[in-house]
């Protein structure tokens, strides 16, 4: 039986993953976040949360980090601060948690001789793209402080490996959606509104094109380059090579759900000029190459069940609709 420690598994990747380990015969440490009420975030909804050992804490902190990934086999490490907007407003704690973070854990990992770290990287840092569809050799550009501190998690683990011979795998998702994922995101911000009985919805630029993936077929990538000896020391995109607008998103959630809201643009949504990137398109040959990954979801069936989870009350109940979350 393999150990598999996930950072971040409170969140909503990391808690999909999680339940994806587990049913896959791994002995799980799932790290959430300390708080004084010992909430678990995502985790509290996983199935077989009991062969779970859940462990609070922060990966800010070096002596935490190394007592987390002793006896560990492999590190999917996904803890990471991740909204756009407020990396506008608090870009030392990004740094903090993403860069200094991800430090801390590739010490610990290369103390705890881990036999494999995947380190989550993201499709920001490639920025607006130049060419695409975007392959790993894509310029890198940091055009939020966000995907500046990912490019920079990015770098340390990839240091860890030349100087230090860390097993490493940089997996880059590409945009995830899907059940437990934050209304900051564009599709459950638009899902939530709707179902919270808005005639009218507010949404930032709908012009950008994203390259969505739905939240199963992400973490069946992560397994996939965990289980490639080809992979250590690449860097590889998750994604589906699918392109799409905000726009047609939101027609088609309204199709789905056969809904007949209207669309605002609300300033406070649009990014700085420099700053937004206006396109996304995965190229995700080269994980079809090192693993067969292919994506089992298109868009409008991953859209169908998002929606679904989201029509549960229960479920609904835990977003605030009304209010513009960053």
């Amino acid at each position: 039986m393999k150990t598999a420690l996930v950072t971040g598994a409170d969140g909503f990747i990391g808690s999909h993953l999680t339940e994806y380990l587990v049913s896959k015969g791994y002995k799980v440490r799932a790290l959430s976040l300390y708080n004084s009420f010992n909430t678990w975030g995502w985790l509290e909804n996983i199935k077989d949360i009991d062969k779970v050992e859940v462990v609070s804490g922060n990966i800010i902190d070096p002596h935490f980090c190394q007592t987390l990934t002793e006896g560990i086999d492999v590190v999917f490490h996904l803890a990471a601060l991740i909204a756009i907007p407020f990396s506008y407003v608090a870009p030392s704690t990004y740094v903090d948690v993403n860069v200094k973070g991800t430090t801390n854990l590739c010490h610990a990992a290369l103390k705890s001789k881990c036999k494999l770290m995947v380190h989550t990287s993201t499709s920001e840092v490639y920025g607006t793209a130049q060419y695409v569809p975007i392959d790993e050799k894509h310029p890198l550009q940091p055009q939020s402080p966000y995907s500046a501190s990912k490019i920079g998690a990015d770098a340390i683990a990839q240091s860890f490996q030349n100087s230090f011979n860390l097993p490493l795998v940089v997996a880059r998702p590409f945009n995830t959606y899907g059940p437990r994922q934050s209304a900051r995101a564009v599709i459950p911000s638009i899902i939530t509104q709707i179902l919270s009985g808005k005639k009218e919805i507010m949404l930032g630029d709908v012009s950008p094109t994203r390259d969505f993936n739905y939240v199963l077929d992400t973490v069946r990538g992560f397994h996939m380059l965990s289980e490639c000896k080809d992979a250590i020391g690449e860097v590889v995109n998750i994604g589906s090579n699918f392109e799409i607008t905000v726009g047609d998103t939101l027609n088609l959630i309204k199709e789905i759900i056969g809904s007949d809201v209207t669309f605002t643009q609300d300033p406070q949504r649009i990014r700085p000029k420099n700053s937004e990137v206006f396109r996304l398109w995965c190229d995700n040959t080269k994980i079809n190459k090192l693993t067969g990954f292919k994506p089992e979801y298109d868009i409008k069936r991953g859209l169908t069940d998002t929606i679904e989870w989201f029509k549960n009350k229960d479920n609904l109940s835990l977003y605030k609709a009304d209010i513009y979350n960053v």
